[in-house]
Protein backbone atom coordinates (compact mmCIF):
# COMPACT_ATOMS: atom_id res chain seq x y z
CA UNK A 1 0.00 0.00 0.00
CA UNK A 2 1.33 3.44 -0.91
CA UNK A 3 1.45 6.19 1.69
CA UNK A 4 2.03 9.91 1.25
CA UNK A 5 3.56 10.16 4.72
CA UNK A 6 4.78 7.76 7.39
CA UNK A 7 5.04 9.00 10.97
CA UNK A 8 7.38 7.11 13.30
CA UNK A 9 6.26 7.60 16.91
CA UNK A 10 2.87 7.79 18.59
CA UNK A 11 3.46 10.52 21.15
CA UNK A 12 2.36 14.15 20.99
CA UNK A 13 4.61 14.99 18.03
CA UNK A 14 3.54 11.92 16.09
CA UNK A 15 -0.15 12.47 16.74
CA UNK A 16 0.19 16.13 15.76
CA UNK A 17 1.90 15.11 12.51
CA UNK A 18 -0.63 12.39 11.70
CA UNK A 19 -3.66 14.58 12.34
CA UNK A 20 -2.17 17.40 10.28
CA UNK A 21 -1.52 14.99 7.41
CA UNK A 22 -5.16 13.88 7.52
CA UNK A 23 -6.21 17.53 7.34
CA UNK A 24 -4.05 17.81 4.22
CA UNK A 25 -6.00 14.86 2.72
CA UNK A 26 -2.82 12.78 2.74
CA UNK A 27 -2.70 9.00 3.10
CA UNK A 28 -0.75 8.64 6.35
CA UNK A 29 0.46 5.76 8.47
CA UNK A 30 1.38 6.21 12.13
CA UNK A 31 3.80 3.69 13.66
CA UNK A 32 3.54 3.51 17.46
CA UNK A 33 5.48 1.14 19.72
CA UNK A 34 2.51 1.05 22.08
CA UNK A 35 -0.83 2.71 22.45
CA UNK A 36 -0.76 6.22 20.92
CA UNK A 37 -0.28 8.97 23.47
CA UNK A 38 3.32 8.34 24.37
CA UNK A 39 5.14 9.42 27.49
CA UNK A 40 2.91 12.40 28.23
CA UNK A 41 -0.27 10.37 28.45
CA UNK A 42 0.99 7.25 30.17
CA UNK A 43 4.10 8.13 32.20
CA UNK A 44 4.48 11.92 32.09
CA UNK A 45 2.16 14.92 32.14
CA UNK A 46 -1.16 13.19 32.70
CA UNK A 47 -0.28 10.85 35.59
CA UNK A 48 2.08 13.31 37.27
CA UNK A 49 -0.38 16.20 37.24
CA UNK A 50 -3.15 13.89 38.46
CA UNK A 51 -0.93 12.76 41.33
CA UNK A 52 0.08 16.34 42.13
CA UNK A 53 -3.53 17.53 42.14
CA UNK A 54 -4.58 14.59 44.31
CA UNK A 55 -1.86 15.46 46.84
CA UNK A 56 -2.92 19.10 46.82
CA UNK A 57 -6.48 18.06 47.60
CA UNK A 58 -5.33 15.91 50.50
CA UNK A 59 -6.48 12.59 49.05
CA UNK A 60 -5.09 9.32 50.39
CA UNK A 61 -2.36 7.78 48.26
CA UNK A 62 -4.41 4.66 47.51
CA UNK A 63 -7.21 6.85 46.20
CA UNK A 64 -4.76 8.95 44.21
CA UNK A 65 -3.13 5.88 42.62
CA UNK A 66 -6.50 4.66 41.42
CA UNK A 67 -7.41 8.10 40.17
CA UNK A 68 -4.15 8.27 38.19
CA UNK A 69 -5.03 5.11 36.29
CA UNK A 70 -8.60 6.27 35.68
CA UNK A 71 -7.53 9.66 34.33
CA UNK A 72 -4.85 8.13 32.10
CA UNK A 73 -7.44 5.76 30.63
CA UNK A 74 -9.92 8.58 30.06
CA UNK A 75 -7.44 10.81 28.23
CA UNK A 76 -5.81 7.94 26.31
CA UNK A 77 -9.23 7.08 24.91
CA UNK A 78 -9.31 10.41 23.04
CA UNK A 79 -6.18 9.55 21.02
CA UNK A 80 -6.37 5.77 20.73
CA UNK A 81 -5.56 3.81 17.59
CA UNK A 82 -9.29 3.36 17.05
CA UNK A 83 -9.92 7.11 17.24
CA UNK A 84 -7.02 7.92 14.89
CA UNK A 85 -8.22 5.34 12.39
CA UNK A 86 -11.70 6.84 12.48
CA UNK A 87 -10.11 10.23 11.75
CA UNK A 88 -8.41 8.82 8.67
CA UNK A 89 -4.91 7.71 9.73
CA UNK A 90 -3.63 4.15 9.48
CA UNK A 91 -2.05 2.94 12.72
CA UNK A 92 0.45 0.10 13.12
CA UNK A 93 1.70 -1.05 16.50
CA UNK A 94 5.31 -2.18 16.75
CA UNK A 95 8.92 -1.01 16.55
CA UNK A 96 9.90 0.58 13.27
CA UNK A 97 13.46 0.71 11.96
CA UNK A 98 14.95 2.23 8.83
CA UNK A 99 16.30 -0.18 6.23
CA UNK A 100 17.20 2.45 3.64
CA UNK A 101 16.24 5.85 2.34
CA UNK A 102 12.59 6.39 3.24
CA UNK A 103 12.19 2.67 3.89
CA UNK A 104 10.90 1.42 7.24
CA UNK A 105 10.53 -2.13 8.47
CA UNK A 106 7.93 -3.00 11.08
CA UNK A 107 6.74 -6.43 12.18
CA UNK A 108 8.73 -8.04 9.39
CA UNK A 109 7.21 -5.94 6.59
CA UNK A 110 8.81 -3.03 4.74
CA UNK A 111 6.94 0.18 3.98
CA UNK A 112 8.01 3.14 1.87
CA UNK A 113 6.82 6.70 1.51
CA UNK A 114 8.18 9.82 -0.19
CA UNK A 115 7.95 11.69 3.12
CA UNK A 116 8.62 10.61 6.70
CA UNK A 117 8.28 12.39 10.04
CA UNK A 118 10.48 10.95 12.79
CA UNK A 119 8.91 11.51 16.20
CA UNK A 120 10.30 8.72 18.36
CA UNK A 121 10.38 10.86 21.52
CA UNK A 122 12.66 10.46 24.51
CA UNK A 123 13.22 8.25 27.53
CA UNK A 124 14.60 8.77 31.04
CA UNK A 125 18.33 9.36 31.20
CA UNK A 126 19.93 6.99 33.69
CA UNK A 127 23.50 7.96 34.65
CA UNK A 128 26.23 5.32 34.86
CA UNK A 129 26.60 5.43 38.65
CA UNK A 130 28.52 2.63 40.37
CA UNK A 131 26.05 0.25 41.99
CA UNK A 132 22.92 1.70 40.39
CA UNK A 133 22.34 -1.46 38.38
CA UNK A 134 21.95 -3.38 41.67
CA UNK A 135 19.06 -1.18 42.82
CA UNK A 136 15.39 -1.42 41.75
CA UNK A 137 15.34 2.33 41.13
CA UNK A 138 12.31 4.22 39.86
CA UNK A 139 11.92 6.63 36.94
CA UNK A 140 8.91 8.55 35.71
CA UNK A 141 8.10 5.45 33.62
CA UNK A 142 7.71 3.22 36.68
CA UNK A 143 6.82 5.39 39.67
CA UNK A 144 3.13 5.65 38.80
CA UNK A 145 2.83 1.90 39.15
CA UNK A 146 3.50 2.04 42.89
CA UNK A 147 0.53 0.67 44.79
CA UNK A 148 1.98 1.48 48.20
CA UNK A 149 3.64 4.65 49.38
CA UNK A 150 7.29 4.26 50.46
CA UNK A 151 8.20 5.60 53.88
CA UNK A 152 11.12 7.54 52.43
CA UNK A 153 12.41 8.48 49.01
CA UNK A 154 15.60 9.94 47.58
CA UNK A 155 14.97 11.95 44.44
CA UNK A 156 18.08 12.21 42.29
CA UNK A 157 17.68 15.40 40.30
CA UNK A 158 16.25 18.82 41.13
CA UNK A 159 14.76 19.67 37.76
CA UNK A 160 11.08 19.91 36.91
CA UNK A 161 10.26 16.20 37.19
CA UNK A 162 12.22 15.76 40.41
CA UNK A 163 10.72 18.82 42.09
CA UNK A 164 7.14 18.04 41.06
CA UNK A 165 7.21 14.45 42.28
CA UNK A 166 9.22 15.25 45.41
CA UNK A 167 6.61 17.71 46.63
CA UNK A 168 3.68 15.44 45.73
CA UNK A 169 5.18 12.42 47.52
CA UNK A 170 6.06 14.56 50.54
CA UNK A 171 2.47 15.73 50.79
CA UNK A 172 1.30 12.11 50.79
CA UNK A 173 3.52 11.48 53.81
CA UNK A 174 6.80 10.20 52.37
CA UNK A 175 10.01 11.62 53.84
CA UNK A 176 11.75 13.06 50.76
CA UNK A 177 15.33 14.11 50.11
CA UNK A 178 16.35 15.79 46.85
CA UNK A 179 19.95 15.44 45.71
CA UNK A 180 20.90 17.88 42.94
CA UNK A 181 24.37 18.18 41.40
CA UNK A 182 23.89 21.82 40.47
CA UNK A 183 24.06 24.68 42.93
CA UNK A 184 20.28 25.18 42.94
CA UNK A 185 16.96 23.57 42.14
CA UNK A 186 15.35 24.26 38.75
CA UNK A 187 18.62 25.50 37.24
CA UNK A 188 16.97 26.66 33.99
CA UNK A 189 14.82 29.16 35.87
CA UNK A 190 15.56 32.54 37.41
CA UNK A 191 17.78 32.34 40.53
CA UNK A 192 15.05 33.85 42.72
CA UNK A 193 12.70 31.11 41.50
CA UNK A 194 15.13 28.48 42.70
CA UNK A 195 15.54 30.14 46.09
CA UNK A 196 11.82 30.47 46.62
CA UNK A 197 11.01 26.86 45.68
CA UNK A 198 13.76 25.59 47.98
CA UNK A 199 12.38 27.72 50.82
CA UNK A 200 8.91 26.27 50.25
CA UNK A 201 10.25 22.72 50.12
CA UNK A 202 12.25 23.08 53.32
CA UNK A 203 9.24 24.61 55.03
CA UNK A 204 7.19 21.57 54.00
CA UNK A 205 9.78 19.16 55.40
CA UNK A 206 11.67 18.21 52.24
CA UNK A 207 15.43 17.91 52.62
CA UNK A 208 17.31 19.63 49.80
CA UNK A 209 20.96 18.82 49.08
CA UNK A 210 22.28 20.94 46.21
CA UNK A 211 25.84 20.95 44.87
CA UNK A 212 26.08 17.24 45.66
CA UNK A 213 27.15 14.50 43.27
CA UNK A 214 26.67 10.78 43.83
CA UNK A 215 29.79 8.61 43.88
CA UNK A 216 28.10 5.27 44.63
CA UNK A 217 24.71 3.67 45.09
CA UNK A 218 24.41 0.72 47.48
CA UNK A 219 21.57 -1.54 48.63
CA UNK A 220 20.82 -1.54 52.33
CA UNK A 221 21.16 -4.87 54.22
CA UNK A 222 17.41 -5.17 54.90
CA UNK A 223 15.47 -2.76 52.73
CA UNK A 224 16.33 0.45 50.97
CA UNK A 225 19.12 2.29 49.24
CA UNK A 226 22.14 4.33 50.25
CA UNK A 227 23.64 7.13 48.17
CA UNK A 228 27.25 8.03 48.96
CA UNK A 229 27.98 11.61 47.92
CA UNK A 230 31.29 13.02 46.75
CA UNK A 231 31.28 15.38 49.74
CA UNK A 232 31.46 12.38 52.06
CA UNK A 233 27.84 12.59 53.15
CA UNK A 234 25.40 9.75 52.62
CA UNK A 235 21.65 9.64 52.13
CA UNK A 236 19.46 6.66 52.90
CA UNK A 237 15.87 5.93 51.92
CA UNK A 238 13.50 3.10 51.15
CA UNK A 239 13.29 3.93 47.43
CA UNK A 240 15.24 5.91 44.84
CA UNK A 241 13.73 7.98 42.04
CA UNK A 242 16.13 8.86 39.21
CA UNK A 243 15.01 12.13 37.62
CA UNK A 244 18.12 13.66 36.09
CA UNK A 245 16.70 14.37 32.65
CA UNK A 246 15.77 12.65 29.42
CA UNK A 247 17.54 11.61 26.24
CA UNK A 248 16.36 11.25 22.66
CA UNK A 249 15.08 7.79 21.84
CA UNK A 250 17.07 7.03 18.69
CA UNK A 251 18.51 3.64 19.50
CA UNK A 252 17.45 0.65 17.40
CA UNK A 253 16.05 2.93 14.66
CA UNK A 254 19.03 2.22 12.35
CA UNK A 255 19.19 5.89 11.40
CA UNK A 256 22.47 5.44 9.51
CA UNK A 257 20.67 3.38 6.89
CA UNK A 258 18.48 6.37 6.10
CA UNK A 259 21.27 8.96 6.24
CA UNK A 260 19.84 10.66 9.34
CA UNK A 261 22.55 12.28 11.45
CA UNK A 262 22.51 12.68 15.21
CA UNK A 263 24.65 15.02 17.29
CA UNK A 264 26.88 14.37 20.30
CA UNK A 265 23.82 14.42 22.58
CA UNK A 266 22.13 11.70 20.56
CA UNK A 267 19.45 14.04 19.19
CA UNK A 268 18.49 14.20 15.53
CA UNK A 269 20.11 17.06 13.62
CA UNK A 270 17.44 19.30 12.09
CA UNK A 271 17.22 22.60 10.25
CA UNK A 272 14.92 25.45 11.25
CA UNK A 273 12.21 23.81 9.13
CA UNK A 274 12.70 20.54 11.10
CA UNK A 275 14.20 18.80 8.06
CA UNK A 276 16.82 16.15 8.84
CA UNK A 277 19.98 15.40 6.88
CA UNK A 278 18.06 12.76 4.92
CA UNK A 279 16.02 13.81 1.91
CA UNK A 280 12.31 13.53 2.55
CA UNK A 281 12.65 13.07 6.32
CA UNK A 282 11.63 15.59 8.97
CA UNK A 283 11.82 15.22 12.77
CA UNK A 284 9.67 16.60 15.57
CA UNK A 285 9.41 16.57 19.33
CA UNK A 286 11.89 15.43 21.97
CA UNK A 287 14.00 13.54 19.44
CA UNK A 288 15.16 16.91 18.03
CA UNK A 289 16.59 18.07 21.36
CA UNK A 290 14.53 21.24 21.18
CA UNK A 291 11.98 22.21 23.83
CA UNK A 292 11.07 18.98 25.68
CA UNK A 293 7.41 19.76 26.28
CA UNK A 294 4.23 18.10 25.04
CA UNK A 295 2.76 21.28 23.61
CA UNK A 296 6.05 22.05 21.83
CA UNK A 297 6.19 18.50 20.45
CA UNK A 298 2.64 18.74 19.13
CA UNK A 299 3.40 22.07 17.45
CA UNK A 300 6.58 20.65 15.92
CA UNK A 301 4.69 17.60 14.68
CA UNK A 302 2.14 19.78 12.94
CA UNK A 303 4.84 21.95 11.39
CA UNK A 304 6.92 18.98 10.25
CA UNK A 305 3.95 17.36 8.55
CA UNK A 306 2.93 20.62 6.89
CA UNK A 307 6.45 21.15 5.58
CA UNK A 308 6.70 17.54 4.43
CA UNK A 309 3.47 17.79 2.46
CA UNK A 310 3.91 21.38 1.29
CA UNK A 311 5.90 22.93 -1.52
CA UNK A 312 9.66 23.06 -0.98
CA UNK A 313 9.66 26.83 -1.54
CA UNK A 314 6.99 27.39 1.11
CA UNK A 315 8.69 25.74 4.07
CA UNK A 316 7.98 27.35 7.45
CA UNK A 317 10.49 27.72 10.25
CA UNK A 318 9.94 26.53 13.80
CA UNK A 319 10.01 29.46 16.24
CA UNK A 320 10.26 28.35 19.89
CA UNK A 321 10.73 31.81 21.39
CA UNK A 322 7.13 32.31 22.51
CA UNK A 323 6.58 28.75 23.79
CA UNK A 324 5.84 28.78 27.54
CA UNK A 325 6.55 26.01 30.02
CA UNK A 326 5.35 25.21 33.51
CA UNK A 327 6.73 23.30 36.48
CA UNK A 328 3.72 22.13 38.49
CA UNK A 329 5.06 22.63 41.99
CA UNK A 330 3.06 24.60 44.54
CA UNK A 331 3.44 27.44 43.81
CA UNK A 332 3.64 26.77 40.08
CA UNK A 333 6.61 28.05 38.08
CA UNK A 334 5.91 29.31 34.56
CA UNK A 335 8.26 30.92 32.09
CA UNK A 336 8.32 32.11 28.51
CA UNK A 337 11.17 33.70 26.58
CA UNK A 338 14.37 35.02 28.10
CA UNK A 339 15.60 35.26 31.68
CA UNK A 340 16.73 38.57 33.14
CA UNK A 341 20.40 37.65 32.73
CA UNK A 342 19.87 36.83 29.05
CA UNK A 343 18.04 40.12 28.47
CA UNK A 344 20.81 42.05 30.25
CA UNK A 345 23.40 40.36 28.04
CA UNK A 346 21.57 41.64 24.96
CA UNK A 347 21.57 45.19 26.38
CA UNK A 348 18.81 47.75 26.64
CA UNK A 349 16.30 45.56 28.44
CA UNK A 350 14.20 46.46 31.48
CA UNK A 351 12.54 44.37 34.14
CA UNK A 352 9.33 44.86 36.14
CA UNK A 353 8.86 42.87 39.34
CA UNK A 354 5.78 42.31 41.49
CA UNK A 355 5.86 40.10 44.60
CA UNK A 356 2.72 38.03 45.18
CA UNK A 357 2.67 39.52 48.70
CA UNK A 358 1.61 42.82 47.06
CA UNK A 359 -1.17 41.34 44.93
CA UNK A 360 -4.62 41.54 46.52
CA UNK A 361 -5.82 38.22 45.04
CA UNK A 362 -2.82 36.39 46.49
CA UNK A 363 -3.43 38.01 49.86
CA UNK A 364 -7.08 36.95 49.89
CA UNK A 365 -6.03 33.38 49.03
CA UNK A 366 -3.24 33.36 51.62
CA UNK A 367 -0.91 32.29 48.81
CA UNK A 368 1.74 35.00 48.77
CA UNK A 369 4.75 32.85 47.85
CA UNK A 370 5.93 33.96 44.43
CA UNK A 371 6.26 36.87 42.06
CA UNK A 372 5.70 38.15 38.53
CA UNK A 373 8.68 39.26 36.48
CA UNK A 374 8.21 40.87 33.07
CA UNK A 375 11.11 41.63 30.75
CA UNK A 376 10.88 44.08 27.89
CA UNK A 377 13.29 45.54 25.37
CA UNK A 378 13.40 48.07 22.56
CA UNK A 379 11.86 47.47 19.14
CA UNK A 380 13.68 48.11 15.94
CA UNK A 381 13.16 51.76 14.92
CA UNK A 382 10.47 52.42 17.59
CA UNK A 383 12.78 51.61 20.49
CA UNK A 384 10.81 51.78 23.78
CA UNK A 385 7.66 53.39 22.42
CA UNK A 386 4.66 51.70 23.99
CA UNK A 387 6.92 49.99 26.49
CA UNK A 388 8.87 48.20 23.77
CA UNK A 389 8.24 44.48 23.26
CA UNK A 390 7.97 41.63 25.74
CA UNK A 391 11.15 39.53 25.76
CA UNK A 392 10.27 37.13 28.53
CA UNK A 393 8.33 36.51 31.69
CA UNK A 394 8.58 34.38 34.81
CA UNK A 395 5.58 33.84 37.05
CA UNK A 396 5.72 31.94 40.32
CA UNK A 397 2.22 31.74 41.74
CA UNK A 398 -0.73 29.51 42.48
CA UNK A 399 -2.06 29.84 38.90
CA UNK A 400 1.19 30.60 37.08
CA UNK A 401 0.54 28.04 34.36
CA UNK A 402 -2.63 29.86 33.36
CA UNK A 403 -1.16 33.36 33.75
CA UNK A 404 1.83 32.74 31.48
CA UNK A 405 -0.45 32.60 28.44
CA UNK A 406 -0.88 36.36 28.41
CA UNK A 407 2.81 37.30 28.04
CA UNK A 408 3.24 34.34 25.66
CA UNK A 409 0.51 35.80 23.47
CA UNK A 410 2.18 39.21 23.66
CA UNK A 411 5.42 37.69 22.42
CA UNK A 412 3.81 35.57 19.71
CA UNK A 413 1.93 38.53 18.25
CA UNK A 414 4.63 41.18 18.70
CA UNK A 415 2.35 43.13 21.02
CA UNK A 416 3.48 46.37 22.63
CA UNK A 417 4.25 45.77 26.31
CA UNK A 418 1.87 48.61 27.11
CA UNK A 419 -1.09 46.58 25.85
CA UNK A 420 -0.77 44.36 28.93
CA UNK A 421 -1.11 47.45 31.08
CA UNK A 422 -3.95 48.96 29.03
CA UNK A 423 -6.16 45.88 29.04
CA UNK A 424 -8.68 46.01 31.86
CA UNK A 425 -8.31 43.04 34.20
CA UNK A 426 -11.00 41.98 36.64
CA UNK A 427 -10.42 42.67 40.33
CA UNK A 428 -9.35 40.84 42.37
CA UNK A 429 -7.77 38.26 40.08
CA UNK A 430 -4.37 36.67 39.67
CA UNK A 431 -4.10 38.08 36.15
CA UNK A 432 -4.43 41.65 37.43
CA UNK A 433 -0.86 41.19 38.64
CA UNK A 434 0.28 41.19 35.02
CA UNK A 435 -1.38 44.54 34.50
CA UNK A 436 0.31 45.98 37.58
CA UNK A 437 3.69 44.64 36.51
CA UNK A 438 3.34 45.92 32.94
CA UNK A 439 2.32 49.36 34.18
CA UNK A 440 5.71 49.69 35.89
CA UNK A 441 7.28 50.29 32.46
CA UNK A 442 5.43 53.64 32.38
CA UNK A 443 5.15 54.88 35.97
CA UNK A 444 5.67 53.69 39.55
CA UNK A 445 3.04 51.28 40.85
CA UNK A 446 2.93 50.81 44.60
CA UNK A 447 6.42 52.29 44.79
CA UNK A 448 7.78 49.89 42.13
CA UNK A 449 9.05 50.91 38.69
CA UNK A 450 10.79 49.00 35.92
CA UNK A 451 14.57 48.88 36.21
CA UNK A 452 17.42 47.96 33.86
CA UNK A 453 17.87 44.22 33.55
CA UNK A 454 20.93 42.87 35.36
CA UNK A 455 23.04 39.77 34.74
CA UNK A 456 23.47 38.91 38.41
Amino acid sequence: MNYDLIVVGGGAAGIGAARTAVQHKAHVMLISNGEPGGDCTFTGCVPSKTLIESARRGLRYSTAATRVQDVVAQIAATESAHVLRDEGAEVLTGYGRFTGERRIEINGKTYTAPRIVLASGSRPYVPALPGLDRIPYLTNETIFGLTELPNSMVVLGGGAIGCELAQALSRFGTQVTIVEAGDRLLPREEPETSRLIEEVFVREGITVDTGERVSRVSPMPVDGVKLTLTSGKSVQAQRLLVAVGRRADTENLNLDAAGIEIDERGTVVTTSTLATTAKGVWAAGDVTGRLPFTHAAFAMGRLAASNALGHRLLQRNYHPEATPWVTFTDPEVARVGLTEAAVAAKGGGRVAYLPMAELDRAITADATDGFIKLLAGPRQFLRNVGGGKVLGATIVAERAGELIGEPALAMATGMFTGRLAQAIHAYPTWSSGLQLAAAQFFFPVGGRAAKPARQA
